[in-house]
């Protein structure tokens, strides 16, 4: 981050791939970013530019000018030039000595001979282009280039059951405990008992299998007794590049579609043949004119150079964006040395769009003096005109959803003049935090809702398109709001979310109602774009994620070997002693309004669930800010001091087990009581917000979990006691003395003291148990479960999400659609053919997909019986179960389902007024006994025959 603040940036050409790096780069945070064009603003400019506007164009401002501004409020803390001075070999380029990095498009070549012929300087020259449907981008870092952390990744940690005494040395790993390392990488060792030379030292290591690797003679040390755990240690590594002139003959080229390995070489011949075009007649082929193809380079007949030479002059603003952001990761991994820089040429080319227009009459492409005229010229009138047509749902307005609406407002959709909306939602309000990858939210915008702000930025950008903005979450409670109707009113459905449940909802409502959807997600530099079409492939839900892994209760409750453990356990400390426990105190006395009644009922011998422990919160919670302090000084000890000699007492340090090994030892760490000083910052800040969340809700950590926990005669006594004596001294007589104010964790706001109080509660049982703290900034990420999100990834996925949305409104073949997954730390891009729809047997020829929906309509009297009959009838197969949701509705072998039968279907499902149909699910009998039950389409069944 240092070595990022002190960086001078030169971008040359500010056009639309120069501004989505530009954006990029600067919400990262380079100390000085210098735009630099010549051009000036056109009608052409604001189809490709999401900050030239209309009046920029009506009075002819230079486009580095007229940018500048706008880029600056991206990042105040960024200095932002603006240059317009012509390059070319005429220019004194030496004014490029005082940047670190300079991005310019090929055609500069005068930058990149100088760039090259620099000795004295350090200087990283990035080359990136968009022509048509081809893109470009190079890098050169010099010579030698030393990158200091080749993945980003956390380093690894490894828990060791066992070390040989041999040569090699074999390092084995706990049970069910995969290292994950590689050949040649380095690991340093600690707390390692027995063989204790090993600690503190590091050492290469080769791989033996999953779970165990060398590392290098160990036969004369002492042997191994217990415990131990290697840490990677990551080390840099040098990369080596070869100049432009050299490079051009020989490329080097990333492959990222491995159903194309030969487009790359291909894309790059045809692209060098267009920049001799360039030279040779001083402007580019003609748009759509098949005729200029032999110009270009005839000695190649494929359809990368017909493509290129037709759809040269246009420009395909979603593929800027998926460029411009690999193009500047790589120009903030020259300045920092983090991350494995591209080697040295990555293509990308989306000619699976055009290649179906083939037929298309050249005046389809042919510009019509409006703003997505450099559109027209790739894709064609006609899809221009069902992209303003269209109805799109876009759901969460974050980092992706920001970069989705940008590219909707330069593709034009929902502009259309009778036709087309963007509807928007997301229940969030705009934080501080969100402002570094967010771009269309400013610091003012703080606190204002995302959906509303977004809508009115993205009308600065196009201020035709049409956007309804809400706030709410997309779940079962809004389907009232985001009802079938709706579904079946949008075109497609967009999603920018950041958790796997709320995707696995959204996708069940796009298959139910045959919508396609676009999804997508970034974790830091990782990305992945997914596209469902209805009929063609498989769904989200079709395919399933690994389960997050889940800290074990023991774990957290007396056994903690990492520091994830202790901020879970602070978090769930916050949890129960402010939310939870003050939510189910509030509960008990909305049931049981008075402390008088409450009493009487106890005496008479009637058990209320939950008594005992509100009572005794009740009679424990502090009035005052020094019952406060009291109160917290006696958690602290119970969780710090007596917690642990509790455990000690139970598993004194010689403790063996039944094999005889010892009951302390890895990854189980023996606790050691915390001492309270007023000196230990996170003493007394643990104290000063554990007081201040008490003095807010007024409960008492101490009370269980009522559920299903016994309570004693002699709790009951005591209950009686307490409240009998709180009713005596009037402390349960006000309303007000039994409700509480729960605390909802609130990971954002800094001045609540959430994240202060995990932080000092969970480093203080770090200390307890031995365990490497953590700052405020990653017990945050943790506590609050962050996905981090960077602005390069997330313009590069929204830019492959917006070339997948032009084929899904142009109905195009199940051929020509590509998932992503990339991930620009290493760097990999890679597109893959998506999953088709796979069909299921049932018997007899009978055969559904996950798209497939069957309907029955039925009337007021219709029976569960005729249901059943009416599927057979319709489909030639008797359903042998019907299931609706979680409710079962027949199941023969249950108790009382035969009488069913005869039960009319409005009984059963007990739909509301306004419900016109339920979906069910049926399945069907195997052919022999024996078998699970065969499973079949879920069946839409209408209440009243009107509705076919």
């Amino acid at each position: 981050m240092q070595k990022m603040a002190q960086s001078h940036v030169f971008l040359s050409g500010i056009g639309g791939l120069g501004v989505e790096i530009a954006k990029n780069i600067i919400l990262a945070g380079v100390k000085a970013l210098t735009v630099h064009d010549t051009k000036h603003c056109t009608k052409w400019d604001l189809g490709i530019n999401f900050f030239i506007h209309e009046d920029d164009v009506t009075s002819q401002r230079n486009r580095a000018e007229a940018t500048l501004h706008r880029i600056a409020e991206l990042n105040p803390y960024v200095h932002v030039a603006a240059s317009t001075v012509p390059l070319d070999e005429t220019t004194d380029l030496s004014f490029l000595k005082h940047y670190q990095v300079c991005h310019s498009q090929s055609s500069c070549m005068c930058i990149c001979l100088f760039c090259s012929e620099q000795t004295t300087c350090i200087f990283y020259f990035i080359s990136a282009d968009v022509y048509g449907v081809c893109s470009r981008l190079f890098c050169d870092f010099g010579d030698e280039f030393e990158v200091l952390d080749t993945t980003g990744e956390e380093p690894k940690e490894i828990f060791i059951s066992n070390i040989t005494q041999s040569n090699p040395g074999i390092v084995t790993c706990l049970e069910n405990h995969p290292h994950r390392l590689e050949t040649g990488q380095f690991l340093t060792f600690r707390e390692v008992n027995g063989m204790s030379c090993l600690n503190g030292s590091t050492h290469q290591i080769t791989v033996v299998s999953p779970y165990s690797f060398s590392i290098g003679d160990t036969s004369e040390m002492e042997p191994y007794l217990h415990g131990g755990i290697a840490v990677q240690v990551k080390t840099p590594k040098m990369c080596y590049f070869e100049r432009l002139e050299k490079q051009i003959t020989n490329p080097l080229c990333l492959v990222a579609d491995f159903s194309k390995p030969e487009a790359p070489l291909q894309i790059h011949v045809a692209m060098l043949a267009l920049n001799h075009f360039q030279e040779n007649f001083g402007r580019r082929p003609n748009i759509g004119l098949e005729s200029e193809r032999s110009l270009l380079f005839p000695q190649v007949n494929g359809d990368v150079v017909k493509w290129l030479s037709r759809t040269a002059q246009g420009f395909l603003p979603p593929l800027a964006a998926a460029v411009g952001g690999v193009a500047s990761q790589e120009v903030l991994k020259a300045v920092t040395g983090k991350f494995s820089p591209l080697q040295q040429w990555l293509y990308i080319d989306v000619l699976d769009i055009v290649t179906p227009l083939e037929k298309m009459g050249s005046e389809e492409f042919l510009p019509r003096g409006d703003r997505y005229d450099a559109l027209r010229a790739c894709i064609g009138d006609s899809l221009c005109q069902k992209l303003h047509d269209l109805n799109v749902f876009l759901v969460g307005c974050g980092a992706i959803g920001c970069e989705m609406l940008k590219n909707f407002a330069l593709l034009g959709v929902g502009t259309g003049q009778d036709k087309g909306l963007v509807t928007i939602t997301d229940p969030d309000l705009i934080e501080k935090s969100n402002l570094n990858r967010q771009f269309l939210f400013r610091p003012h915008h703080i606190q204002k809702p995302k959906s509303y702000t977004a809508a009115e930025a993205t009308l600065n950008i196009n201020p035709y398109i049409k956007i309804d903005s809400d706030i709410n979450k997309v779940c079962p409670a809004t389907e009232n709001t985001y009802s079938d109707e709706f579904y079946t009113k949008q075109d497609v459905i967009v999603t920018a979310l950041d958790n796997v449940e709320a995707r696995r909802y959204i996708d069940s409502r796009c298959v139910a109602n045959l919508r396609p959807l676009i999804d997508s997600g970034t974790m830091g530099t990782k990305g992945h774009t997914e596209v469902i079409v209805p009929h063609l492939t498989e769904s989200y839900n079709s395919h399933r994620d690994p389960p997050e892994e889940e800290i074990p209760f023991c774990t957290l409750k007396s056994f903690p070997a990492a520091i994830e453990h202790t901020i879970q356990w602070a978090r769930d400390k916050f949890e129960s002693s402010f939310s939870h426990k003050p939510s189910l105190f509030n509960k008990f006395w909305q049931t049981y309004p008075s402390a008088e009644e409450v009493l009487q009922r106890i005496k008479s011998g009637e058990s209320l669930e939950g008594c005992f422990h509100v009572v005794k919160t009740l009679s424990r919670r502090p009035r005052s800010w020094t019952q406060c302090v009291e109160l917290a000084r006696v958690k602290f000890e119970k969780y710090f001091s007596h917690k642990a000699l509790q455990l000690l007492h139970s598993f004194p340090l010689d403790t063996r087990l039944k094999d005889g090994s010892l009951f302390w030892q890895s990854p189980k760490r023996p606790p050691f009581p915390v001492k309270f000083e007023f000196h230990d910052p996170f003493s007394c800040i643990l104290l000063l917000k554990h007081c201040t969340h008490l003095q807010v809700v007024q409960t008492d950590e101490t009370a269980r979990k009522p559920d299903h926990i016994p309570v004693s005669s002699e709790d009951e006594r005591n209950a009686i006691f307490q409240l009998e004596k709180s009713i005596l001294s009037n402390e349960a007589l006000e309303t007000a003395d039994l409700q509480m104010k729960p605390i909802s964790f609130e990971k954002d706001d800094d001045s609540n003291g959430h994240i202060d109080f995990i932080t000092a509660a969970s480093n203080l049982r770090a200390k307890m148990y031995n365990i490497d703290p953590a700052d405020r900034f990653k017990t945050k990420r943790i506590a609050g479960k962050i996905i981090p999100a960077i602005a390069t990834a997330t313009a590069a996925v929204s830019g492959l999400v917006a070339l997948e949305l032009i084929k899904v409104v142009g109905g195009y073949p199940a051929d020509a659609y590509k998932n992503c997954f990339l991930n620009l730390a290493i760097p990999i891009m890679v597109f893959t053919e998506i999953a088709e729809v796979r069909r299921t047997e049932i018997r007899n020829g009978i055969s559904f997909t996950i798209w497939d929906r069957w309907t029955i309509y039925g009337k007021e009297d219709f029976t569960l019986l005729d249901f059943i009959n009416a599927v057979r009838e319709k489909y030639g197969i008797e359903p042998t179960m019907v299931v609706q949701g979680v409710k079962m509705l027949y199941v023969p072998v249950m108790p009382g389902h035969i009488k069913r039968l005869k039960l009319t279907m409005q009984k059963l499902v007990k739909p509301s007024a306004d419900k016109k149909y339920v979906d069910l699910t049926v399945s069907f009998a195997p052919e022999t006994d024996g078998e699970e039950d065969l499973p079949g389409p879920p069946v839409r069944y209408y209440f009243v025959q009107e509705d076919n």
